[in-house]
């Protein structure tokens, strides 16, 4: 299974929190995976769904994630930004944007943006068992 990536700037958080609560039954049985400081806020806030760690993005995150990228075992991006941060290794957020735009990954920087893509996933999902359904 592929997995789900999550990242959120500190200002973001409770945001990724919040989306992530009320969208747990479709992320229930998925597998999550989130930079270090992420993964432990969302785990502070009680989210009942497992989440796997990397590094902090500082502490080279980004850079492990863009390898599951691009190695095409990531579903989906929930990368929720603050419009008005730079970081000190930008480079590698940059690196990380590439390679999901290189790998066709979906990546949502906004909760707006994240409904839809989840609503798309979850309609493609619908008609695969309706296609899996007239073939058996």
């Amino acid at each position: 299974m592929k997995k789900i990536v999550l990242i959120a700037h500190d200002t973001m958080k409770p945001l990724l929190v919040e989306f992530l609560k009320e969208r747990s039954d479709w992320l229930w049985g998925r597998e999550l995976i989130a930079t270090g400081l992420t993964a432990d806020f969302v785990e502070e806030k009680d989210f009942t769904v497992p989440v796997e760690h990397v590094s902090a993005g500082k502490k080279g995150g980004y850079k492990e994630l863009t390898k599951l990228v691009d190695s095409g075992n990531a579903e989906l991006v929930f990368f929720f930004r603050d419009p008005e941060i730079t970081q000190d290794y930008e480079a590698d957020v940059v690196d990380f944007i590439r390679a999901c735009n290189r790998q066709n990954i979906p990546l949502a920087t906004n909760p707006a943006t994240a409904e839809l893509v989840m609503m798309g996933i979850i309609k493609q999902e619908s008609m695969q068992r309706i296609r899996e359904k007239k073939t058996s």
